[in-house]
């Protein structure tokens, strides 16, 4: 369109063959040229999804869910989570969902896929996982323009109730069994990761992608790199952390990985040495290694009358204070041994004064 009005003269020039970045989708974008002071100029005006959702393109389109969920994993590629997601995909909802359309889907449906998982014998976690899944694709879905909005009075999705306040703590007897059980160990490195984790709670992938270029001897620091998918943190290094990598340096050789694997690359199975440290030592066979030991540095930080949750907080690299509530009772039990410290102390003065 040209609209003559002497000089400047307006024009409206419009550009089909665009892709939008976001989806892919082809667009429509509108541009204004005008004369200004002897310069020509353009400005964009606008633009206009050309396969923009509506009812009816909805209904023309009929995206199973199953495509849907190729879209979400295209989409998704930089999280951290996507291979869980993947798996979480094809063992718990390709079957029941994939040949679905959005708008078929109802909260029996929901309610069926709970008890089905729940039947068998999944943990309450991973129930919640594969229901929370179904909901994200759905909403990708909805911000996508790939399907109509979820309408919450048709479709509710119920969690199941999750107890995690468990803080996997071991008695001082299982703890020496632990540290003797990991002192025999013949796989050194599998021994030493179990005892980095014991001394920094560091979670098993962080350790497992640890390099030594992200290890600061000098100030006493260790590089977390994006760790739970946050920000880069530095934790202490403390003297036995230090002391377990000066040897793991000189027996893992000119690499970049602290615990490298076959091929030079982060180690990435260390199953079998750890269950062998686990029955040597004596505990029970839902104690997993990573994730208890994880839990150990924190429960003895917390009841060390010395720690804040804060810096519990902090050295754990929680985002959130929610997380290190569990330990809460832990820190209140010691401010209460401490409190009768006064007391006891009173007696003690009165029998001498008698």
């Amino acid at each position: 369109m040209r609209l003559l009005i002497g000089r400047p003269l307006l024009q409206i020039r419009t550009v089909i063959n665009n892709k939008h970045s976001a989806t892919g989708a082809n667009e429509r974008i509108y541009y204004i040229r005008y004369y200004k002071t002897g310069k020509t100029i353009e400005e964009k005006a606008g633009r206009q999804h050309q396969d923009q959702m509506t009812p009816a393109r909805a209904d023309r389109a009929k995206l199973t869910i199953a495509r849907l969920w190729e879209a979400f994993y295209d989409a998704k590629q930089e999280n951290k989570s996507i291979r869980d997601d993947r798996n979480c995909w094809g063992n718990y909802l390709l079957k029941d969902f994939g040949n679905k359309l959005p708008d078929q889907i109802c909260t029996t449906d929901i309610d069926k896929l709970r008890h089905k998982l729940q039947d068998r014998g999944l943990a309450p976690g991973t129930v919640k996982q594969g229901l929370v899944l179904l909901k994200r694709i759905l909403n990708f879905g909805t911000k996508r323009g790939l399907c109509q909005p979820i309408n919450p009075a048709q479709l509710y999705f119920e969690m199941p109730k999750i107890n995690n306040i468990k803080t996997k703590d071991l008695t001082a007897k299982q703890l020496s069994n632990l540290m003797t059980a990991i002192a025999n160990e013949p796989d050194r490195s599998a021994a030493s990761i179990m005892l980095m984790a014991l001394y920094t709670g560091m979670r098993r992938g962080e350790i497992f992608k640890l390099e030594w270029n992200h290890i600061d001897f000098e100030r006493g620091f260790i590089l977390l790199r994006a760790p739970k998918g946050g920000l880069d943190q530095r934790i202490p290094l403390n003297n036995s952390a230090r002391k377990v990598l000066e040897i793991q340096k000189s027996r893992s050789g000119k690499t970049d990985y602290v615990f490298p694997g076959k091929t030079n690359g982060p180690i990435t199975d260390v199953r079998a040495p750890f269950i062998r440290i686990r029955k040597n030592a004596g505990l029970p066979k839902d104690f997993r290694p990573m994730h208890g030991l994880r839990h150990v540095f924190a429960s003895t930080l917390a009841s060390s009358e010395k720690v804040d949750l804060y810096t519990l907080q902090k050295l754990l690299t929680h985002r959130t204070p929610a997380m290190v509530q569990r330990y809460a009772h832990l820190r209140d039990d010691a401010m209460q041994r401490t409190g009768e410290v006064v007391g006891d102390m009173y007696q003690q003065m009165q029998k001498k004064a008698g």
